[in-house]
């Protein structure tokens, strides 16, 4: 999957999980009542009392790097530069589309967080690069978002369950700074999320 190897923030996910996935292999490290890992498998304190199974703690640690890619990113919004979403719908990023009309653009998130996992992001930002920038005048838009995101789940077959998640700021996880919609299904969803 060459297009993985292209999002900075997938490697660093999987460097950081498979060095700390061999950590705790190797010293058979556990997590400790006081909350934290042991200091030979990972340097971040996670949220989580118990830690079962292995997938756990890449599960931790992913969520560590999403925390921090989401800061790097918050710190870098006031930039206005491109996004890597506007490189994907200027074509100059492949992506495999699932839906695009004047509007709007789909396609299939690279580190999908469920079976099936589409991004759907208005083509033209015009300030909004999260939900909580959103403007009476952006309310065409953002209905337009959300019938995109039902198209989306009838063509890719989970239109009977799925979730759409908008993730805003750093706090909720937010790496790119261009609005867009996480269409999830494809297994059952749990409730609370997050």
């Amino acid at each position: 999957m060459a297009s993985a190897a292209a999002n900075p923030f997938s490697l660093m996910r999987r460097t950081c999980c498979s060095s700390s996935l061999r950590a705790l292999v190797n010293s058979k490290a556990s997590i400790l009542p006081s909350n934290n890992l042991s200091s030979s498998s990972s340097s971040c304190n996670p949220k989580f009392h118990f830690l079962h199974p292995r997938r756990s703690l890449c599960r931790i640690t992913a969520s560590f790097n999403e925390e921090a890619s989401a800061q790097a990113a918050a710190a870098t919004v006031e930039i206005g530069g491109p996004t890597i979403f506007d490189k994907i719908i200027a074509k100059e990023i492949p992506s495999n589309i699932i839906y695009e009309d004047e509007k709007v653009l789909a396609f299939h998130d690279i580190n999908p967080q469920a079976p099936v996992h589409v991004l759907v992001i208005p083509k033209f930002r015009d300030g909004l690069t999260g939900l909580g920038k959103a403007e009476p005048r952006h309310g065409k838009i953002l209905g337009h978002l959300l019938y995109a995101a039902k198209v989306v789940a009838e063509k890719v077959g989970i239109v009977d369950g799925f979730r759409v998640v908008i993730n805003n700021g750093p706090g909720a996880c937010q790496s790119v700074y261009h609005l867009h919609l996480h269409v999830l299904g494809g297994r059952q969803m749990k409730w609370p999320p997050g």
